[in-house]
């Protein structure tokens, strides 16, 4: 096997075998990860971050259940705004980053705890306890 290959197959074993919430919390990671390049890059190629962090925004918005209320109504308000905040930087005001990637970091922050909590035995959402029902598996 080649060094990519390799790479490809530990990273897929990696989210195969995450909970839910760990998912989530990688799905942040890579999201700030492509704000710091975003923001760090020449204008031409900041476009390309700014794009994949879209299609990150938009996996987490996909994977809410609405329909419950509370916790996920709220972050699908923060997604729709972090995505409108993405678009408006595409389009060339890219210091709408910096206010993005602050709230980028502190759901990060968030989901790391939750990912982090012990399980309790009980059945919850993916999310934990702290947001029951906010998350589909």
């Amino acid at each position: 096997m080649t060094t990519d290959e390799l790479r490809n197959r530990y990273l897929r074993d990696r989210v195969l075998t995450a909970s839910p919430a760990q998912r989530v919390v990688m799905l942040y990671d890579r999201l700030t990860l492509d704000l710091a390049r975003a923001a760090s890059a020449a204008p031409e190629a900041a476009s390309e971050h700014i794009d994949h962090a879209l299609q990150v925004v938009t996996e987490l918005l996909a994977s809410l259940d609405v329909t419950v209320g509370g916790p996920s109504e709220n972050l699908s308000a923060i997604y729709g705004y972090v995505l409108r905040e993405l678009l408006a930087a595409r389009g060339g005001e890219p210091e709408r980053l910096t206010g993005v990637s602050e709230i980028v970091e502190e759901l990060a922050l968030a989901w790391r705890e939750v990912a982090s909590a012990p399980a309790t035995g009980r059945v919850v959402s993916a999310a934990g306890p702290l947001a029951a029902g906010a998350w589909v598996s």
